[in-house]
């Protein structure tokens, strides 16, 4: 019989989206002046604009880059993309989860784009990244979040690419390094990496995309929230603090503070550092159990952030496993996604504590063997 731990993590709050916060989080600690005011007034778009150049700074982006809010989270971000910039040519589009099909889908059936080509592999592989079309527009996903694999970095993508790379990379931004040279229009939401609030996406724009957008009308209407253009040229109002349409300045301030402790804490390496230390925890722990397995075997392909595991349990004492974690307050919202193979998925991005997730574990092998020997 396993002994039961006796300690429980600090926070288990493993949820893949919306996120842990950072540690320390103090919702009362937040700045109040915005709040009441209008996201026009001078202070509004001050501290809008505050967010979208501390992400810069953070991220690294080259300073000819754009960035701004967008409504609808990264869903919103990357539809906006989509409906802006596909259909001046041809389509490849990579997918090896359930959002990476979504967008796909939309691209087929939504846009109605005949020349698709569609790179796919199953859950926990990457198809075969050689055979893309970059003289195509190319849609893919950094890392999924579904699947617990990401791309390995960005060598497969040409620097003399005729076709535009559009990137979902939600749960990539702020935890791996992303060479933004490769990415024409990379999207994410402030829900992850940076555990910030849902509801507001995130849209980066190269040049090159800014000179699609500005040469290239879609032969589709688009609603308001989708609208990149006035008068024919990209209304570059919306990347600095004015936003197409009212934002929460409660949860703007939420992913200030959120930006404060990442620089605090040593800015983009180490928040890649403290994710990919999380990753280690787990790695270890599958290294030391036979009836644990990484969704994704290959490490090469491996999250550090949205790690799924498989295990040797039937469908009902998966279920039993994850009521019981969360009931004894070791590891919430752990089950995997719904389209995914049965499973766990733990969040292990920078806002996750590396102690909390070695306790988890602890409770992991008590619960497993509690439900196997039933």
């Amino acid at each position: 019989m396993h002994p039961k731990p006796a300690i429980k993590p600090a926070r288990a709050h493993f949820s893949s989206g919306p996120c842990a916060k950072p540690p320390g989080y103090n919702l009362n600690e937040l700045q109040s002046a915005t709040l009441g005011r209008s996201h026009r007034s001078a202070i509004g778009k001050t501290r809008l604009q505050l967010s979208i150049t501390k992400t810069k700074e953070i991220l690294g982006l080259p300073d000819d880059y754009l960035l701004g809010i967008v409504p609808a989270s990264d869903t919103g971000a990357f539809e906006m993309a989509m409906w802006n910039l596909l259909g001046e040519r041809a389509v490849d589009v990579v997918y090896f989860e359930s959002f990476g099909k979504t967008w796909a889908d939309d691209i087929r059936k939504q846009l109605k784009i005949d020349n698709l080509t569609e790179h796919t592999a199953d859950y926990g592989f990457l198809p075969d990244l050689s055979k893309i079309n970059f003289n195509h527009d190319v849609v893919f996903t950094w890392n999924g979040t579904t699947s617990g694999v990401k791309v390995p970095g960005g060598d497969f993508i040409p620097a003399d690419r005729d076709g535009l790379t559009i990137c979902d990379a939600t749960s990539a931004v702020f935890a791996m390094d992303i060479p933004w040279d490769k990415v024409d229009v990379a999207t994410f939401s402030w829900q992850k990496v940076l555990g910030g609030e849902a509801a507001h996406g995130m849209l980066i724009l190269a040049p090159r995309a800014v000179a699609r957008i500005e040469s290239y009308n879609p032969p589709w209407p688009l609603p308001k929230i989708f609208r990149l253009k006035k008068s024919g040229k990209l209304d570059t109002d919306i990347f600095a603090g004015s936003t197409i349409n009212t934002p929460s300045m409660l949860c703007n301030e939420d992913y200030i503070d959120a930006l404060n402790w990442a620089e605090a804490i040593g800015g983009l390496p180490a928040l890649i550092e403290r994710s990919e230390n999380n990753l280690r925890v787990i790695e270890d722990f599958v290294a030391r159990h036979d009836w644990v397995h990484f969704l994704a075997a290959d490490p090469a392909i491996r999250s550090n952030t949205s790690v799924c595991l498989t295990m040797d349990l039937a469908p009902d004492q998966l279920k039993k496993l994850v009521k019981l974690l969360e009931s004894e307050e070791a590891a919430f919202d752990i089950a995997s996604y719904r389209d995914a193979p049965g499973g766990l998925r733990f969040w292990c991005g920078a806002t996750v504590e590396q102690s909390d997730l070695e306790i988890a574990m602890q409770w992991l092998e008590w619960v497993y063997h509690t439900v196997k020997e039933g």
